[in-house]
């Protein structure tokens, strides 16, 4: 008795697969020590897109209501467009750098911020991270085939740097509230 169930236990341990960890990939500041003065980081309203999810699942993009459905067309629409007229509120303003292999380029300087309130649902919330990182992605698609005729995801390592120097994800989101009570 004691072998049958010996046996059934590394049966069912090498026969069993583990599911690995699953979240959000994302890089993290890199530690600042409190003592230390910190400067204050100047954004200017233009270069951010805000997305703000209320309790109720709602969004509110840019102070407007929106659909879930329009939110990474409305995304991806935001980061294609650069301005660097500061009275142009509508897009957000860019810098010029030269990158090796491509020469003087764009590079915007659009972040995405996204405040929710404390009862969003995980659902909705992990919705939201997947649409704007569907429409990062798919920015970066456009400029993949616009310098390397390919997209992103079948270039070579370091054509797809070149291509995250030019259109960086940066993705800002701030502490929860609790705006809607619960």
């Amino acid at each position: 008795m004691a072998d049958i169930s010996f046996m059934l236990l590394i049966f069912f341990l090498v026969a069993t697969t583990m599911d690995t960890d699953k979240g959000l990939f994302r890089m993290l500041p890199p530690y600042q020590d409190p003592t230390e003065q910190q400067e204050d980081i100047k954004v200017l309203d233009k270069n951010l897109f805000v997305v703000l999810v209320n309790k109720d699942d709602k969004l509110m993009v840019e102070k407007k209501p929106m659909n879930f459905r329009e939110l990474r067309k409305s995304c991806k629409e935001f980061l294609l467009n650069m301005n660097n007229d500061e009275s142009d509120k509508r897009y957000p303003g860019y810098t010029e750098e030269s990158i090796p292999g491509i020469g003087k380029v764009k590079v915007t300087k659009a972040i995405v911020s996204i405040q929710n309130d404390r009862s969003t649902s995980y659902e909705k919330y992990i919705e939201v991270q997947n649409e704007i990182i569907a429409a990062y992605n798919e920015v970066k698609d456009v400029y993949s085939l616009k310098y390397f005729k390919k997209p992103f995801k079948d270039l070579k390592e370091n054509q797809q740097d070149i291509i995250k120097q030019i259109i960086p994800q940066k993705i800002s989101e701030a502490e929860p509230k609790n705006i809607g009570g619960k």
